[in-house]
């Protein structure tokens, strides 16, 4: 029989000071609570960070192609890529798809309102999946014929509402070039993406409105959208496919394309790390508070330990089984708090956000199995490391003074 474990046992179970049960139960409950708040830190950062980078890859991809040239305006020069381009682009792994597009400034007049906008083109191969989950009205663009280019067009809610527009409805866009050229669109859905930035700035509608307004060819485009596999490999994909182009293009990625926002998730890492160390900080200085009361309430047993004959080593390891199962209890606690309220959150979208300043209508959470169990392993491995000073007190006390202590 373990007669370390044993000891501890009964003094963790069996204790009848009703002091030290307080600190122990105040010390369980730091840990419970340190571990619950780093969990749902790490999975609401990682939900925040994966779904703002899944709004924004959805709608302009994660790879952009385009002239190579002086051209700073949102209108694309045209060009026509080539076959070995094309075929590069197919036979590339870490490509799921690729399509082409357009862009030409343009200003929408309304109900006595005006907005500026980008006409952004699109031909009847575009891959309408992100756009159709965040349909709020309405349908996608119906290309029935493409020699003929359609009036339909798609517009975001925040454009609708400061148009005072709803599907069905009927405009007029003015498209920027010398001379100014109007055309009539038909308003067959509403998207609403949640990015500002995305939404207050473009509009869909057919690539060939854009080809007949600046006189084009019927295969050239202003660029070419990429959607990768893994966002991951964002880094040496995107290298690859540059080395791989015509002399006279250039890519972009959509960390380039959008460094305000990527920047801003990038900043959200640092807060996830100081909030994880100070909850660590603050479980590990409940424990360390509640072991040493522990042991000088114990002063008593203690001396009359040594006086039977054991050692310092065993009365140690009686103190550290005993902080240890007060650990495993905070730990559980922590994980049913931390897991149980992360849960309830990623299916009811319970907590809400203003979308305007966050991207988001509500506070996401990502759970990763891996995740939880570091920080159950790192909080362990952290506080027995840090619970051995403390417990070094117990080689200090004398046994002749610990009997006579009251």
């Amino acid at each position: 029989m373990n007669t370390e474990y044993f000891i501890a046992r009964r003094v963790a179970i069996k204790s009848e000071r009703t002091f030290s049960k307080l600190i122990v139960r105040i010390a369980i409950a730091g840990v419970m609570l340190s571990l619950a708040v780093m969990m749902l830190s790490v999975a609401i950062i990682k939900g925040f960070k994966t779904e703002i980078q899944e709004k924004v890859r959805g709608f302009v991809g994660d790879v952009r192609i385009f002239k190579l040239d002086l051209n700073n305006s949102f209108e694309l020069a045209p060009f026509v890529p080539n076959s070995k381009t094309l075929s590069d682009l197919k036979n590339n792994k870490d490509i799921a798809y690729f399509q082409p597009y357009a862009t030409k400034p343009a200003i929408i007049s309304a109900n006595d309102e005006v907005e500026g906008i980008n006409f952004k083109g699109i031909d009847r191969n575009f891959n309408w999946d992100y756009i159709s989950k965040h349909l709020v009205s309405g349908r996608i663009i119906n290309f029935a014929d493409s020699a003929k280019a359609t009036r339909e067009i798609l517009i975001s809610s925040f454009t609708a509402n400061r148009l005072k527009l709803k599907t069905g409805d009927n405009f007029i866009m003015y498209f920027v070039q010398n001379p100014p050229r109007k055309r009539p669109f038909k308003i067959v859905g509403i998207y609403n993406v949640g990015v500002e930035e995305i939404d207050k700035s473009f509009v869909l509608g057919d690539i060939n409105i854009i080809r007949r307004l600046n006189n084009w060819q019927a295969d050239e485009i202003g660029g070419i959208e990429i959607k990768l596999k893994d966002f991951a490999r964002l880094g040496p994909a995107s290298d690859k496919i540059y080395s791989t182009m015509e002399i006279n293009l250039k890519s972009e990625s959509v960390r380039e394309y959008f460094p305000n926002i990527f920047t801003w998730l990038s900043l959200l890492d640092v807060n996830t790390r100081v909030l994880l160390i100070l909850m660590m900080i603050v479980g590990v200085i409940n424990m360390i508070t509640a072991l040493l009361i522990m042991i000088l309430e114990r002063t008593n047993m203690i001396g009359m330990l040594k006086a039977f004959g054991m050692t310092d080593y065993s009365i140690i390891k009686i103190f550290l089984y005993n902080a240890l199962y007060l650990v495993g209890i905070g730990l559980v606690l922590g994980n049913i708090l931390g897991l149980g309220l992360g849960l309830i959150q990623q299916y009811t979208h319970f907590f809400k956000l203003n979308q305007s300043s966050y991207y988001l209508s509500y506070v996401p959470v990502e759970i990763h199995l891996t995740d939880v169990i570091l920080l159950n392993v790192a909080t362990v491995v952290i506080c027995f490391t840090v619970l051995v000073l403390p417990s070094l007190l117990v080689s200090r006390i004398s046994p002749l003074k610990a009997i006579r202590f009251k």
